[in-house]
């Protein structure tokens, strides 16, 4: 497979909500088994498997049999390779402070929020 495909299989797989659920489940619960993924969603397993096959050939996902489970971990290279072929050193360091205050931005919000709604004017 050249870098272009592999590439292409990488945003094929991101593009769907439930995949990149997947991910976010796999990568929080590294080794989890299949079982635990299709109890996240409403879907049958054979819906969850077909996300999963996706994943796997853009190598987003390993899967290792283990007995009777097959248990699963989150590769990020593939998505590592499509950051490093956009992004300069100089723009990730900037990329990364802007997300950082980002992150700030929208914690201090939600502190606000959160003592409004609990020190009201009443």
């Amino acid at each position: 497979m050249n870098h272009e495909d592999a590439m292409d299989r990488t945003f094929k797989a991101l593009a769907s909500r439930e995949r990149r659920k997947i991910l976010d489940l796999v990568t929080a619960s590294p080794g989890c088994c299949v079982g635990d993924v299709c109890a996240h969603f409403d879907m049958s397993r054979i819906g969850v498997m077909k996300h999963l096959k996706i994943l796997a050939a853009a190598q987003l996902i390993r899967a290792e049999k283990q007995g009777r489970k097959r248990c699963l971990w989150m590769n990020s290279v593939p998505i590592q390779l499509i950051y490093d072929r956009w992004t300069t050193e100089y723009s990730s360091i900037w990329a990364g402070r802007l997300t950082r205050f980002k992150y700030a931005m929208e914690a201090s919000a939600q502190q606000e929020e959160t003592s409004d709604g609990k020190y009201g004017d009443d």
